[in-house]
């Protein structure tokens, strides 16, 4: 259990690097405001906080750095949110890929480092299908979710309708299945098999697939921007090692996902030191999380993926604020 005096070092330790970048020696610690001790005093209380643990000197440096388990100490029970004017944009509410893309691209702009956005996961619905004749045996099978969401897929048929039957195929579906699930226009389809005319039911049978297969693609859809800001932190462009791995996590985006899964079960900002989990296996990243809301429900997740060395006060705010305007932008007001 740390005293008050080895807190306050370990913050003031750990506040210093974020905002310098370089290992912080016992005499520049003895020098900070507010601490009135001798740098050999210093350098005992280091000793103490390096024996559990919480900094760790870099290679033959006499300063020392935090350790994830610093940074996890000083995130959890001595970060303070100084509230500053972050001036963020309002998100247009557009179609939801829009508000989604655009949100990722502030979330990046703003902390100049990765921005993180999970798209909504929703049930596979329609409102609105229609079916457009391109050519011999190629149609086009065009939906629109309730959200606005529009979904273009072009499927090959065994025969070759007329647009007077697929106009006719279009009416049907939306008088008699517009706003219904995809597993309940499933059911519906078979108990309703015998009774509808061949073409229309060869079509629905279409609808019913092209559904299925754009809710499965979107299900797990993230969308990440400002890769490339970490070509400038200073914490990676030194090791191309690091910045590889890095990158590695943005292509195959499934720790991505089961990071974003967790966070939404969350609630408010979330903050994952690299290193302490699976869900973060890099020492070097840090990631600050939080759920988005539709019109009072949690549908998604959004954060901010950076160094281990990263000014957390100011990056809470930014998931925070976007957040908010995000579910203003794709809630129905």
């Amino acid at each position: 259990m740390l005293d008050d005096r080895a807190k306050f070092l370990l913050k003031t330790l750990v506040e210093r690097y974020i905002a310098d970048g370089q290992p912080v020696g016992s005499r520049t610690l003895s020098k900070a405001d507010g601490i009135e001790l001798s740098p050999a005093t210093v350098r005992n209380v280091m000793a103490d906080l390096e024996e559990m643990g919480l900094i760790v000197s870099p290679h033959t440096s006499a300063g020392r750095i935090p350790t994830p388990q610093g940074y996890r100490l000083f995130v959890d029970t001595m970060l303070t949110v100084n509230h500053e004017q972050i001036n963020a944009p309002q998100l247009v509410a557009e179609q939801p890929q829009k508000v989604i893309a655009s949100a990722a691209h502030l979330l990046s702009n703003l902390s100049q480092f990765v921005g993180v956005v999970m798209a909504p996961r929703r049930g596979s619905v329609f409102r609105h299908i229609e079916f457009l004749r391109l050519s011999e045996k190629r149609v086009l099978v065009i939906m629109v979710s309730p959200e606005g969401d529009v979904q273009n897929r072009v499927i090959f048929t065994d025969a070759d309708f007329t647009p007077t039957q697929l106009i006719e195929a279009t009416n049907y579906l939306n008088a008699n299945y517009s706003g219904l699930a995809i597993e309940q226009v499933r059911e519906k389809l078979q108990h309703e098999m015998d009774h509808l005319r061949t073409e229309i039911a060869k079509l629905m049978h279409a609808a019913v697939q092209v559904s299925t297969e754009a809710h499965s693609q979107s299900q797990d859809e993230v969308v990440i921007s400002g890769e490339r800001n970490l070509l400038s932190v200073s914490d990676f462009s030194a090791d191309m090692g690091q910045l590889r791995r890095a990158f590695d996590l943005f292509e195959q985006k499934a720790q991505l996902i089961r990071l974003l899964d967790v966070s939404a079960k969350a609630e408010g900002v979330r903050i994952y030191i690299g290193g302490e989990s699976q869900i973060v296996p890099f020492e070097e990243l840090s990631v600050v999380s939080a759920p988005y809301e539709v019109d009072g429900k949690v549908v998604g997740t959004l954060g901010v993926i950076g160094p281990t060395r990263m000014n957390y006060d100011r990056m809470i705010q930014i998931v925070d604020i976007t957040s908010k305007l995000i579910s203003n932008a794709l809630s129905h007001k």
